[in-house]
């Protein structure tokens, strides 16, 4: 590299840093703050020892879901077992006229009975046929039924992993979207699910995490919100327990 060439990539480099030193005196001047040169010392990492300790009994954890759950626009129901789950599946795909149905392939949704208490609806289980496309069927279904893996009351929201057996597109591609939430899978704090998966190792993580908190909400520059663009537009959490 010639004399010349350094000396000119030298004073890009000092007009550069000048411009960034003028830069930051300015947005400290207008916050009326001194410059911050070196990091802040943090006292520790992570959440502090009064969050973890944080910890609402089942009727709590229940009500604060439910508030939160609800106030995104999703539906909160109770039921006590998986035959009263059953129950409300079908009669919402009674009043919703539903013709297609996918759901999860564990035994837990076999358990449900689906395919007795709807005759007339198309039942599929994810990936029980190796030729089939999968994420077309996941598209055409005007319902899809899931289990929650956790649940967490503080935020509202819903965890379901990836598998095999549970593809991410029954809770993202049909049109209403029912979670079954056993209680004892729902947790005060969003860490205690995460912890979860810190402990399990990276190499052990499922294909996918996925968090669910309502129906799917976009909004453009104009604030001009729209339900049901990139998910389904409605979502049931049925507390089950």
């Amino acid at each position: 590299m010639s004399s010349e060439h350094q000396q000119w990539l030298n004073q890009l480099e000092k007009k550069s840093r000048e411009q960034q030193e003028h830069f930051m005196n300015d947005i400290a001047s207008k916050l009326r703050r001194p410059r911050q040169r070196h990091a802040p010392t943090q006292p520790f990492r992570g959440a502090p020892s009064f969050w973890d300790e944080l910890e609402w009994d089942e009727e709590k954890r229940i009500q604060a879901f439910t508030e939160n759950f609800v106030s995104v626009g999703a539906h909160i129901a109770r039921v006590q077992n998986l035959e009263e789950a059953s129950q409300f599946i079908s009669t919402k795909a009674n009043e919703l006229g539903a013709k297609y149905l996918i759901r999860q392939n564990e035994q837990a949704m076999t358990d449900l009975g689906l395919e007795q208490a709807l005759p007339d609806v198309q039942i599929s289980v994810w990936n029980t046929k190796p030729d089939e496309n999968w994420r077309a069927r996941a598209a055409e279904a005007d319902i899809g039924v899931v289990m929650a893996d956790y649940a967490t009351a503080y935020t509202g929201s819903v965890t379901v992993l990836s598998s095999p057996e549970k593809g991410r597109s029954v809770s993202l591609l049909p049109t209403v979207l029912i979670i079954i939430i056993p209680v004892e899978r729902l947790y005060t704090r969003l860490g205690e699910t995460l912890n979860r998966f810190d402990a399990v190792g990276r190499e052990n993580l499922p294909a996918g995490i996925h968090f669910i908190s309502g129906p799917s909400r976009s909004s453009d520059i104009e604030n001009d919100l729209t339900i049901g663009v990139h998910g389904p537009g409605i979502v049931y959490g049925l507390i089950m327990g």
